[in-house]
Parts: C-alpha cells; structure tokens; sequence
C-alpha cells in the first residue's frame, strides 16, 4: 500500500485544495510517484457537474483519481448509522490507487459549523486509511501563543491510542489581510504588524522537526485572489458594451467613483476595475484616455442600466481597441459595490492560468525533500476493518467459488446466500427441501436468484455413499451406516466439498461446532503437516483488525500443538492482508514468571520459531503487553511482537473465547468468524446467534481460503 497523507483543514478558509494541488506537484518535482484522492466532495464547479479539486488536478496532472462520494450521500449513510458502509465505499474507491503510486495526498474535508459531523468523519477517514495526517491552516490575525493553541486543539482530534499521526502543518496565506475584498477596495489597508514564517516558529512552542513540523508556509498574494474581468462580469451577469481582454485581464483592485475627474485621476492603475453610474461620461473618459496613455486597466463597469451618450462612446473607440473590457449593469452603483465585496475568491474551474500560479507558489513553499524522506520511513501496516472487509469482498469476487450451505432452508442464511448473489461474492448452494426453501424465501418477501443452486438431499443422496464408504472403509463403515449418516445435510454438504463439486461449506446457524467440524475431520481430513485443526476469529476493532486463535475448538492444547495454532494463525492473518506479529498469551511475560502453564506457552513459542524462523513469534506475553506500546515498553522492551501484536495465540480454549467474548461484547465490535484452519478444503462454522451480515463475510473468508487451499494441494 502507498504512504497515505491525508490533509486535513483547521477552518473553512484554510486554502485546502489550493495546498492538496501543490502539495502533489511539490512530491512529483521531487521524483515521488504521487497520487490524488478525494474521498468526500463538498464543492463542485459552476454546473454542479465535477468536483472542483478533481477538476483542476485532472487538467494539470496526468492523474485520474476516482470519483468523490457526494457529502450529501455521506450524510445519508451517517444519518443511518451506516458509518462502516461508508468507510468500505472509500476505501473501496482509494484501494484502486493502491499498486499506482508510492504516495497518496487525501483531501479532507473543510469544517462547517453547521455540519458538526464532519470533523469525526475527518477522523474516521484517516484512521482508516492508516494515515499521516497534515494539518493546514491560515494565521490570519492569530499571534504565535493563539496559533499554538488553535493547531493543538485540531491535532488532538487524531490524539486517540492508533489514531493516525499528526505529522506537522502548512501555514496558508501568511501576511494576508483581515478581508480579501476589502484589500481590494483598499490595497494600502494595514491595521495589524504583519507576521512572517519566521516569527510563528521562533515564537511557537508547538512547531520542531521531531514530533510535530512546519513542513511549509505558503504566504498571501494579492494575484492569487485577483479574478479575471470575465468573472466579474459572470458574477453580475453584466451586458458586453466592449469585450476587449475580458478573459485575461485581471482585478487586482476596485475603486467605486462618483468623485471628479481630478480626484479620481490616481485610480486610474495597473489592473483596476473602474465602477461609475453610467451617466458620467467624464469618467468614462477620462478611463479611455487612461487606457490610450497605455495603462492596463482591468475594465470599467457601469451601473444604474445607463448608457454613456453615444457621442461619448464614439469618441473613446480608439480606446476600447486597445482591450479595455467595458461592461454595464442593470444594479445600482451601490448594490454592485456590495456584491463586489461579497465575492468568492475561490479559482474558477476555468481560470487554469490562476491554478498553476497557485500550485507553484504552494509546491515552491513545502519542504518536499523533508516529506519524501517522511514518507520513506517504514511503520508497522495496520489494515482497518473497512479495509478488510472490502479486501476480503474483493478477494472472494475474484475466486468466483462454489460454497455450500447445508442449513438451506435457515432464513439467515437465505438473505446471506442472496446477498452473496447480488454481490458477485461467491456461488451459492443451498441444501434442503426446495419447496421448504421457497416457502421461507416468499415468508421473507424475498425472491431468489435463478442461479443460485438448490441441492434436494433426497434425489442427491444416493450419488455419495459409494464415495463416502471408501473415504471410511478402515473404519468399518459400510453402505447402509453411510447411507444413514447422509441423512445428516451436513455430512452430505462435506461430502460434496470432500469430492470437489464445492469448493467450500459454511454451516453452523442452527448446527453445533461439533456437527460442523467432526464431518469435515472424518471425510476432508487434515493438511499434510497439520497437527490440528484449530480456529480464529477476526476481531474488527475500531482502529485495526486483529487475529484471534484459538477460541473455538481446542480446550488445552499441549506445547506442539500450540506452535502449530501460532503457525497456522500467522499464514491466516498473511491470507488476509495483516501482517502478522504473533504473541504467545499467558499469565505472564518474558521470564518473568513460572508454572506448568507459562511453560508450555515458552516451550510452543521456541517450537513454532524452530519451525518457522519466517515468521515474528514472541511468548510468552501478557495481553496488555502485547498490545499495548506505553505497557510494552515497560515490561518487554527488546520484543518485536510487543506493544504491536495482531495475532494473538491463547493458551487454552477457556482462554481464547472467554477473551474473545469478552471484548466483541465490551467493546461492541464485529467478529467474524470462527474461521477453521489446517483442513485440506475449507470448512467454517458459524455462531448460532449470527447475523446476515455474519454468514456473508464468512462465505466471503471461505472463498478466500479455498484459493489458498488450491495452491497448497497443487
């Protein structure tokens, strides 16, 4: 995965795309293979048609990020406490950038005070994403004591345990007046000391180069806010007397003038936009000579719907000629004032010329070199539960696997089978009675898909009891006992896995652990290698998913067996895109304590290191020092597992689920699983309290594992 700097605003004039462009040009002039994404849209162009951040990056860039997920949509799906749907959407569309570039600048969102949810969207957005985190922001009159204390306050937003790493700040806009528009109408207007780069760091007790960097200050233009005659002349929807160079002729000051001749002479500059009521042709006049002298004024705008006397016009043409934009208003010299000074000083979508300027300037004052050796520092990956879950889906889309569900005629499992149909997640096979499958399908007032299998047990049963006697001809099972046994669905769902008709089987709703795993042991049988079978459980906390083993099938495993669970939750948790750094649980740490029990945990750890150098195996450990940095550093320094832990091995079956329940219950979070590991096919069970939402993500990590099974039999 790249490197992931998410920028996120301090307020809502921060500047934010301005700085996301030319933080993109800035890591490209400096080699880095940079990337775009926004995951959210909250400003569009003109037309309401493109997102304007997406927009300009695609017209100056070779970028071609995916499209933003509308903030109205987003708002929807929080409204209806949907915030995982929606993380799974963004890093859906983000994971498309994945193999593309070494780094990617995400957009945050800007904050409206009206919009209280979206700060914690910000957050949300980041943390899963495993991103650093950039903070902008613009000074405007804030002393360094004020600026401390603003940025540290947005920072401690992402302050949590795992929340991403606010890395520094750009400072936009530095030296900027106290109102843009007024700076227009008075460019001399200065009520306050300016403030420079310098001061804000050699005052600040915030910024320095370890935990918290000033990585660029981007100081404030008055070209930067100019727009271009054409704008204005959009904004108050004016009539053409005299096109001229209305499209590249920009404002850089306004003077309204109802003054003399004389006392309006000193307007009459570089870049001015002239605003009279259009009787007063002696300022009309007087413009065109000052045009003739060859002064580039920005244009003259008429107000009150008055036309110059034609006379008057006729007698200034030889200035109009020279490109002077001379437009006309229906507005009165006072309304027209007022809406000049309201104006929005956002680039348009189509002054390109104004963007580059901006993206130069924001490029040439970031300290590119410092974020691309940042960015070159290697962290632990953390792989969020959106991640995983929309990994997970788009890894079983691909697998295109047949999974058989035994409890065909469950209402749970339906929904999840249709689901699974819908998403293109795997092909589904229901066993049972079909007429009973269409009775509780209809009670459901749902309507299954075509293609989804239907298995009847009774016109199928026959064809396995040839095949199932020789799998347990050693165990003296004759035709009639397997005839019987097949009875069972279960055992008639593992049997059409065992002889490679499905690829998997997921059972478990309305059926024991037992019911469910002793088939598969009798007819699928072990992996060559395999001392047990054992299981984990993905356990999505809110930060990162982690690997829980085993919870859900052996009560006491001895020492070896314990190193082949540690071994077998390690390739799992490396299955499913986690990085895994395995600790061997117990009551105690390091060398720290003794006992039969602790023992066995040190002796397994030394085993599954033995067996497996490969792998990160540290044990034994206490949980809080497994996971917990602060904990580790105390009570196991030197570990590589310590304090950063992400598959966690229990010593016992009373162990593992007592803690694995302990934490989805207190911590309310989803659990998926259990997933049994070390069978030649993949088998998985099911809680009986599962949900749909359960049953799919399990058909998805049994379409997964099927493809692993594959290329360890091949």
């Amino acid at each position: 995965m790249p490197k992931t700097l998410f920028i996120a605003p301090t307020s809502q004039s921060a500047g934010l795309t301005s700085i996301c462009l030319g933080l993109v040009r800035a890591l490209d002039s400096v080699g880095v293979r940079v990337g775009f994404y926004k995951p959210v849209t909250q400003s569009y162009d003109d037309n309401h048609s493109v997102d304007r951040s997406i927009y300009f990056i695609k017209a100056k860039t070779e970028l071609l990020p995916p499209p933003p997920i509308p903030v109205k949509h987003a708002q929807n799906l929080i409204s209806k406490k949907q915030l995982d749907e929606l993380m799974e959407q963004i890093v859906g569309a983000y994971s498309e950038l994945a193999d593309l570039y070494d780094v990617v600048v995400v957009e945050g969102l800007a904050p409206d005070h009206n919009e209280l949810y979206l700060d914690a969207l910000n957050t949300a957005i980041a943390k899963n994403m495993d991103a650093d985190v950039i903070l902008v922001t613009s000074p405007g009159q804030l002393t360094p004591p004020q600026l401390d204390e603003h940025l540290d306050l947005s920072a401690r937003q992402y302050a949590a345990p795992n929340d991403p790493e606010v890395i520094g700040c750009i400072l936009n806009k530095i030296n900027a007046p106290q109102d843009d528009n007024e700076f227009l109408y008075q460019p001399e207007a200065r009520d306050y000391t300016p403030k420079t780069a310098y001061n804000y760091v050699s005052e600040s007790l915030l910024f320095n180069d370890d935990t918290f960097k000033l990585i660029g200050s981007v100081p404030w233009r008055s070209d930067l806010i100019a727009p271009r005659t054409v704008d204005i002349a959009t904004e108050l929807n004016t009539i053409a007397i005299n096109t001229g160079d209305i499209d590249l002729r920009r404002v850089q000051h306004i003077s309204v003038c109802a003054r003399t001749v004389p006392n309006m002479v000193e307007h009459l500059r570089p870049g001015t936009l002239i605003v009279t009521p259009g009787d007063r042709e002696d300022i009309v006049i007087a413009t065109a000579m000052a045009a003739l002298n060859g002064v580039p004024l920005a244009g003259l705008l008429l107000t009150g719907n008055l036309q110059p006397d034609p006379r008057a016009l006729k007698l200034c043409q030889k200035a109009f000629e020279t490109g002077l934009p001379v437009l006309s208003t229906h507005l009165d010299t006072y309304v027209t004032a007022q809406l000049l000074s309201q104006m929005n000083h956002e680039v348009p979508v189509n002054d390109l010329d104004r963007i580059e300027t901006v993206m130069d300037l924001v490029a040439h004052s970031i300290d590119a070199e410092w974020l691309k050796a940042k960015c070159a520092l290697q962290k632990a990956p953390r792989l969020s539960p959106p991640a995983f879950r929309y990994m997970l889906t788009k890894r079983a889309k691909e697998a295109a696997k047949r999974i058989v569900l035994p409890e065909g005629d469950e209402p749970r499992t339906i929904r999840a089978a249709i689901i699974c149909h819908e998403r293109g997640i795997a092909k589904c096979a229901l066993v049972g009675n079909p007429e009973q499958i269409r009775l509780v399908t209809e009670s459901l007032a749902l309507k299954l898909p075509e293609d989804i299998q239907i298995v009847d047990p009774d016109t199928v049963r026959a064809n396995y009891i040839a095949a199932m006697v020789e799998r347990r001809k050693h165990k003296g099972l004759t035709p009639q006992m397997a005839e019987a046994q097949l009875e069972d669905n279960v055992v008639l769902a593992t049997m059409m896995v065992a002889e490679g008709e499905m690829d998997g089987l997921v059972s478990g709703a309305v059926h024991t652990t037992a019911n469910t795993i002793r088939p598969a042991l009798q007819l699928i049988k072990t992996q060559p290698g395999s001392k047990v079978v054992s299981s984990v459980f993905f356990m999505c906390l809110p930060e990162q998913v982690l690997v829980y083993g085993d919870c859900a099938v052996n009560p006491d495993p001895n020492a070896e067996e314990l190193a082949d669970i540690a071994i077998q939750s390690a390739d799992s948790a490396l299955t499913f895109g986690i990085e895994p750094r395995v600790a061997m649980i117990s009551y105690s740490t390091g060398t720290s304590g003794t006992g039969a029990d602790v023992d066995k945990v040190r002796e397994a750890t030394r085993i599954a290191l033995e067996k497996r150098p490969d792998l990160i195996i540290d044990g034994p450990l206490q949980y809080d020092a497994a996971a917990i940095e602060s904990v580790a550093r105390q009570k196991a320094p030197n570990s590589r597992v310590a304090g950063k832990a992400t598959v966690f091995v229990f010593p016992d079956l009373n162990t593992g689920n007592t803690t694995y329940k302990a934490v989805q219950r207190s911590a309310n979070v989803i659990s998926i699983g259990p997933m049994l590991q070390g069978l030649k096919k993949p088998v998985n069970d099911l809680s009986r309290g599962a949900l749909v939402e359960d049953i799919v993500f399990t058909i998805a990590l049994t379409a997964v594992q099927a493809i692993q099974s594959e290329i360890q039999s091949s």
